[in-house]
């Protein structure tokens, strides 16, 4: 299994810094060895961790080695922290920040082009939900559109938007359903995310084609992200 935790804007490098030592302690005694964890805090919160049982990645870059792009970071400033993980896709840069699938696209090859791990994260709104699986499969079908879906290191996080810090969490049915439909369309690592905790993770992790979680909100205490990774 895959577990991922997105600090998202939560966190700073003192804090980051305690939560992985926790992490690590418990990681080295109690994780399942076939187990991989990722940790994605804010970029301030960038340093050069190095640990065999936890992965840093970044939660955003710009596809650039380095130039004029005032407020992004690129290549130069990752590789000062041996960072070489990156999200890409995630539905609040989309929504949020207007990131159109060709501005995701660019930034897929570009990362994949340095050989980075990619986790790519798909999903779609309650409208979109409502509407029925055929209409929710055309739209994260949309979302590979300029995607290289042969590309060896990626996984993907499938996550309902509607979902996401809610509370509400997509029924076995959905989960199931979904992630039957997009394996046999990519055949690659999937996750699964959104208002993942302690409560239903031994329920998720236990439906067929789910190999991971993508976790916000759970994932802030390490306690709490822990009693996943531990379940």
């Amino acid at each position: 299994m895959i577990y991922a935790a997105n600090f998202k804007t939560n966190h700073t490098r003192q804090s980051t810094r305690e939560y992985l030592a926790k992490l690590q302690i418990q990681l080295m005694s109690k994780k399942n060895s076939g187990d991989k964890v990722y940790v994605f805090p804010p970029l301030t919160a960038l340093d050069d961790y190095n640990s065999a049982d936890f992965t840093v990645g970044v939660q955003n870059a710009y596809p650039v080695e380095s130039g004029a792009y005032t407020g992004e970071v690129g290549l130069e400033q990752l590789a000062e922290f041996n960072i070489n993980t990156i999200l890409i896709g995630h539905s609040e840069r989309r929504d949020i920040l207007n990131e159109s699938q060709d501005e995701v696209a660019k930034k897929f090859a570009f990362f994949k082009e340095h050989n980075f791990e990619i986790i790519y994260c798909i999903g779609e709104s309650l409208a979109i939900r409502e509407q029925g699986i055929e209409a929710v499969m055309e739209h994260l079908i949309s979302q590979f559109e300029g995607i290289d879906t042969s590309y060896d290191n990626f996984v993907i996080a499938y996550e309902p938007i509607w979902a996401i810090g809610t509370g509400r969490v997509a029924s076995v049915e959905e989960i199931t359903e979904t992630h039957n439909a997009l394996k046999k369309i990519v055949n690659k690592p999937l996750l699964y995310g959104g208002s993942v905790k302690g409560a239903n993770i031994t329920n998720i992790s236990a439906i067929k084609n789910v190999d991971g979680v993508l976790v916000g909100g759970a994932s802030l205490k390490p306690e709490t992200f822990l009693e996943l990774v531990l379940h």
